[in-house]
């Protein structure tokens, strides 16, 4: 039989679907990838009543074009709701039961019986980090490598320490494994995700810098990069510390969230917007041609025009490289989700196109930034003898090639900036 796997939400998620599937295939089923299968699995994200939205419409898609097929639904928003219905959903599995995807899909198929199987998360300190690895990643050209589950912020508007529990980390011997094998696969380039990729190693003695250490220290690799950030853990030894690794990428998604301290202070963020902009500075102070990313929300409940305006300020400040805004979504569960004064959709999603206007002019003067630089690019898709790849700083970039070259690391001279990516020259 075969299995098809859709992902939506974080590079989490979709390192998880790479290891069900790794699992599955072990299992003697065979993965394709085109919605029509036997069997149907959807990973899902519960970060916005959106992503759940989108899910659920997913999934009845799913049923009405594949009648007779096995649905698996998985994911954060079933560990989060384990008490909905999900109808159009042969097995319901948490995030605690990713090992029995094929066993259930075995006991569905004997007894065509509704399979609910959601464990609850460990509300203590104590939890242990999943035991997983992966050797390939099927649908990237650099492979993710999850260190790092749950979180303990509880930020008011978010839903996910419910659906992740509290913050545990791989261990650096797994760790070390795991990336000598991707190595080995012919990766050149691995990203380090978790759920609050700084907490790593707070509950077995280490830190972040001490996962980042390893994973360069592998012969083979030539980049490690990390996925999404929370700023408060990012202090100047940190810094300075990551800086003296040379495969690091200078590129850092450090989340903001608002620029307004008083709304981050709603949002039990756990800096203001002053400490941010130190650290901003020193990122770009200790590493060279930095490129900062970050994710802003607009319509937070009581945001004034003028925590707005201010955000938008504070925003264009930093010189963010690019920015993933969005408005914000009430989330049931959440303190957010209770308080007053808050903003109707439409308010919130005219602040939210502001924010996107302003945002994406400092995407197009930081990739102007780039033109007349030699950068260093791995080769990834080859169309109609143009390649695309990332610099290390993952500004995109076109250039052309008399063949495919995808997997090789060149040098491209940057000659020509549009929206959203760089014209170069191979040198």
């Amino acid at each position: 039989m075969n299995f098809y796997i859709h992902t939506f939400g974080c590079k989490v998620n979709q390192y998880e679907s790479e290891y069900i599937a790794l699992l599955l295939e072990n299992s003697g089923f065979e993965r394709v990838f085109e919605p029509k299968a036997d069997i149907i699995i959807i990973n899902s994200c519960t970060v916005t009543s959106t992503g759940d939205n989108k899910a659920c419409k997913y999934m009845r898609r799913m049923r009405r074009e594949n009648p007779d097929s096995v649905i698996v639904l998985t994911g954060c928003m079933t560990q989060a709701f384990p008490d909905e219905d999900y109808p159009e959903a042969d097995i319901v599995l948490g995030n605690y039961s990713r090992k029995q995807v094929a066993d259930a899909v075995s006991r569905f198929l004997i007894s065509h019986t509704k399979i609910v199987d959601v464990k609850p998360h460990k509300a203590s300190k104590g939890e242990a980090f999943e035991p997983m690895a992966i050797s390939r990643d099927e649908e990237h050209t650099r492979a993710f490598v999850k260190i790092e589950d749950g979180c303990n912020r509880f930020c008011s508007y978010c839903i996910i320490p419910y659906a992740r529990g509290r913050v545990r980390s791989k261990t650096i011997e797994d760790l070390k494994e795991e990336v000598q094998g991707l190595a080995e696969s012919g990766y050149k380039e691995i990203v380090l995700v978790g759920i609050n990729l700084s907490c790593y190693g707070q509950d077995i003695g280490l830190t972040l810098c001490d996962a980042v250490e390893c994973a360069c220290a592998v012969e083979g690799i030539e980049r490690v990069r990390l996925s999404s950030l929370e700023p408060e853990l990012m202090d100047d030894e940190t810094i300075k510390r990551l800086a003296k690794q040379e495969k690091l990428c200078p590129q850092f998604h450090l989340a903001l969230q608002s620029g307004s301290t008083s709304v981050l202070k709603r949002m039990n963020r756990h800096y203001t917007a002053e400490e941010y902009l130190r650290i901003a500075e020193a990122l770009k102070r200790e590493f060279d041609n930095c490129a900062l990313t970050t994710d802003i929300m607009t319509g937070f409940p009581g945001e004034t025009d003028e925590e707005h305006k201010e955000s938008m300020a504070f925003a264009q400040k930093i010189g963010f490289a690019r920015v993933h805004c969005f408005a914000y979504s009430r989330r049931p569960g959440t303190v957010a989700d209770n308080m007053e004064n808050q903003l109707d959709n439409g308010l919130k999603n005219t602040r939210c196109n502001e924010m996107i206007a302003a945002t994406d002019k400092l995407k197009k003067e930081f990739l102007r930034s780039q033109v007349g630089l030699i950068q260093t690019v791995i080769a990834e898709k080859y169309i109609s003898g143009v390649h695309s790849g990332y610099t290390p700083n993952y500004t995109l970039v076109k250039f052309s090639s008399p063949k495919d070259i995808c997997g090789q690391t060149v040098k491209v001279k940057l000659t020509k900036a549009f929206d959203d990516y760089v014209e170069g020259e191979l040198c």
